[in-house]
């Protein structure tokens, strides 16, 4: 795979994560009825369910931009380890935090090929 076809996918993949979770973010923030329902389902009030959509933009902001982009995913890894754990907790689906945790992790595998440099390495050296 050329290194162009890797960019290509592992920006398309950033920005499909971004454009969903920037939804569930302004859904968070602008207090809609469905963020609503899902807060008190999750026992949340609406103001903190507003500081956590003010958090996924943060860190969707931090995960796009190249320099933060490592501080960005790990950001991101926390805050979907979160709801995974929160849907769990309240017995919910957790197929869609899941999903997008691992779109995070697969493109900035791609797009910072230093994240698996020490495994590279480390797999060479046994060999």
């Amino acid at each position: 795979m050329t290194a162009k076809t890797k960019n290509i996918i592992g920006w398309s993949l950033s920005g499909l994560l971004a454009v969903l979770l920037i939804a569930s973010a302004i859904d968070k923030i602008l207090s809609t009825q469905h963020a609503i329902e899902m807060a008190s389902g999750f026992g949340i009030s609406a103001k903190q369910y507003m500081l956590l959509g003010i958090i996924e933009i943060v860190s969707v902001i931090l995960f796009l931009y190249p320099k933060t982009g490592i501080l960005g995913l790990l950001l991101l890894s926390s805050y979907l380890g979160g709801a995974i754990a929160t849907h769990l907790q309240h017995n919910q689906d957790i197929v869609f935090p899941a999903v997008l945790e691992a779109i995070a992790w697969l493109s900035a595998v791609i797009r910072y090929p230093e994240l698996t440099q020490g495994l590279v390495n480390k797999i060479a050296e046994k060999n």
